[in-house]
């Protein structure tokens, strides 16, 4: 059996022990799942009902920090339905037990006076931290940090640092890798537990560590983070202040999660939607709508150049009707060249692969490609053309497929350094607009060359 088909099992055994309010066989139930599995359940009961007595139900029947954790797995708009139903008092146990970054999303999606009257119950020192981790600018390092890992004073020796992190370790995120602060709470080095557990106790720490430690500031970009933490492999990124004092560190999971949403972002980027706010099965129909229509528009009116270059060019379509039989054959050969390019140019640019200073080195590179690419098809095409219309025919598919495929590749390629040196997103540089873009221009090379070869011949 499947996962997938497992947890539809699951799922539905759950509904029917939920609906007979059959407690006991929910308590057998419950420990053969994982929270992550939990939460998807959770998520799909509240996808097929308006209220969500059963989810909160069945959220009831675990113990509280289980359900902390699967409240961690649900997205954003399944924890809101969940926290809106939950009183203030089981809502604040939760939150106390989650740990402090999904705390801090958790809270952020919560109405301004809720945050206010649960702000209130806390005890001072909670408090400050969860404000301090709600106020960092969406989409940096600081809103994707916890603030729940393992540091230890300079100056320890070994056995100290071992009894500090067994009294920090139950509320760490992470213990396997420990950071070393001074006495005003700056970064001063790393090791990791394995270093540590087999290190002499009576060594210093200070001896043991690593003072040149990888770390970024609190307002880096997620996508630098996590660009960061999968070139290094690190388990955890540490997290400064202006100060170089530590304030939090990002765990290579939650680096992971930034990875997901990011590409995913670049492939609905890459398409001319947008960003979606969630997930396309849960977005609402209006702003599905809202994000396709604009740029679809906007390409229809762009197409008025291709009517407008055939137009242009009817005397000689009308002396060689053959001509449009290879149209769509060559418009969409230099489509797919660009988009090809384009893809891999932004992607490029997103893994940090390939920078503006790279520009003259790929542009020597694709042209190189692309000819060869142009070349091979119209060598492919040529001898359909002679059939269709005669050598003269064939001559002028042959040398409009070569152009407009290395033009075709030359604008994939370039638009995204262009858009990135505007200041734009280089995601924006989509397989919709170059392709729109090539079919234009592959209309005007393809008939102009027509006209002049065919007045020749």
């Amino acid at each position: 059996m499947s996962l997938t088909e497992s947890l539809n099992t699951h799922r539905l055994a759950l509904c029917q022990a939920l609906d007979e309010e059959d407690g006991e066989r929910l308590d057998a139930l419950l420990p053969e799942l994982r929270s992550a599995d939990i939460g998807e359940i959770l998520e799909a009961i509240l996808e097929e009902e308006a209220d969500p007595p059963r989810a909160l139900a069945l959220l009831g029947r675990l113990r509280l920090e289980r359900r902390a954790s699967v409240l961690g797995y649900l997205p954003g708009d399944a924890q809101l339905v969940l926290a809106e139903a939950l009183s203030d008092e089981r809502l604040l146990a939760i939150l106390e037990e989650m740990s402090s970054d999904e705390r801090a999303d958790l809270f952020n999606l919560l109405g301004e006076d809720r945050r206010q009257r649960l702000l209130r119950r806390m005890a001072r020192r909670e408090r400050e931290e969860l404000k301090r981790l709600a106020s960092y600018e969406e989409g940096t390092a600081g809103s994707i940090m916890t603030a729940d890992y393992v540091a230890i004073p300079s100056g320890m020796t070994v056995s100290q640092a071992m009894m500090r992190v067994r009294q920090t370790a139950p509320d760490a995120e992470t213990v396997y890798q420990l950071y070393i602060v001074d006495g005003q709470g700056r970064l001063a080095g790393t090791l990791s537990l394995r270093q540590l557990m087999v290190a002499p106790p009576g060594e210093a720490i200070d001896e043991l560590m690593i003072r040149d430690v990888i770390h970024v500031p609190v307002g880096e970009a997620q996508e630098e983070v996590a660009r960061i933490v999968a070139r290094y492999d690190l388990l955890a990124l540490p997290v400064v202040d202006a100060d170089t004092r530590l304030v939090g560190i990002v765990t290579h999971d939650d680096a992971m999660d930034v990875v997901e949403s990011e590409a995913t972002e670049d492939i609905h980027k890459g398409m001319s939607i947008g960003a979606l706010e969630d997930g396309v099965s849960r977005v609402p129909l209006w702003s599905l709508y809202r994000k396709r229509v604009t740029w679809l528009v906007l390409l229809v009116f762009a197409n008025l150049f291709s009517g407008a270059g055939i137009a242009y060019f009817e005397e000689t379509i009308a002396a060689q009707v053959a001509l449009v039989f290879f149209l769509p054959l060559l418009i969409g050969s230099g489509g797919n060249a660009g988009a090809q390019a384009a893809t891999l140019m932004v992607r490029g640019m997103a893994t940090g692969d390939v920078g503006i200073k790279d520009w003259g080195k790929l542009l020597g590179r694709e042209l190189l490609v692309a000819g060869s690419l142009g070349l091979t098809m119209a060598l492919a095409v040529a001898p359909i053309g002679v059939m269709r219309g005669g050598e003269a025919v064939a001559l002028v598919v042959a040398m409009s497929m070569v152009i407009i495929v290395l033009f075709g590749s030359l604008l994939g390629m370039c638009l995204p350094f262009l858009l990135d040196r505007l200041g734009w997103d280089p995601a924006t540089a989509s397989a919709p607009l170059v392709t729109t873009l090539i079919d234009a221009s592959g209309v005007l090379i393809y008939f102009g060359i027509a006209t002049a070869v065919l007045s020749v011949a």
